[in-house]
């Protein structure tokens, strides 16, 4: 008999809106424990940070400009379902990234302890979201579609890519913070490697 990760079969509606709001919640939560000790992050979130950084334009609506490019990717490749759920789940995300804040703050938060929870709070998020046919998009649809079409491992190929953006965000760090924030990746994409295999999970 099949295990249920053989069958592929569809998710409802009301489990893909739970796993939106979930999945793009836990992702808020790291994200403000990373702004509160000012960490980075990769992807689009991470690019979104820089320019936030740089211009000290709103977090929230930059998120979602930068991603505007990619859902043409997204549509082409991956589909309209998907495409639709990544743009619900960039939008729920950039105005809970700007609400969050102004509902959780933190008398006191470690460094070292927000790069470590802050990390696989983001990946859990984003497992939630990839089990769901949906992303935050930019760079997580590309490495979606990459694994995918190809078979690379999502989280070794995110880490990749999220090397690089930490690494252009030595402007705006200092060397603590920025070691903190490769700890951080490091986290966040371990969960992802361990959790999310090629082939593991079916449904859709």
């Amino acid at each position: 008999m099949s295990s249920p990760d053989q069958t592929g079969q569809r998710h409802s509606w009301f489990e893909d809106v739970q796993a939106l709001i979930i999945g793009t919640l836990f992702v808020s939560l790291g994200l403000v424990m990373f702004r509160q000790v000012g960490l980075m992050t990769g992807g689009t979130v991470g690019l979104a940070f820089l320019a936030h950084y740089a211009t000290n334009l709103p977090f929230g609506p930059l998120l979602f400009v930068i991603n505007l490019p990619f859902y043409a990717l997204a549509w082409r490749r991956l589909g309209k379902r998907f495409t639709l759920k990544t743009l619900a789940a960039v939008t729920l995300l950039s105005s809970l990234s700007e609400l969050t804040p102004q509902w959780l703050g933190f008398a006191k938060l470690e460094p070292l302890f927000a790069a470590l929870a802050g990390g696989l709070l983001i990946g859990t998020g984003f497992i939630i979201l990839f089990r769901h046919r949906a992303s935050l998009g930019g760079l997580n649809t590309v490495v979606l579609w990459l694994q995918e079409r190809f078979g690379w491992r999502a989280g070794l190929v995110q880490l990749a890519l999220d090397s690089l953006i930490l690494l252009a965000s030595w402007p705006w760090m200092d060397g603590q913070r920025l070691a903190l924030s490769v700890l951080a990746a490091g986290a966040m994409n371990a969960a992802l490697a361990v959790n999310h295999k090629p082939g593991r999970y079916m449904a859709y």
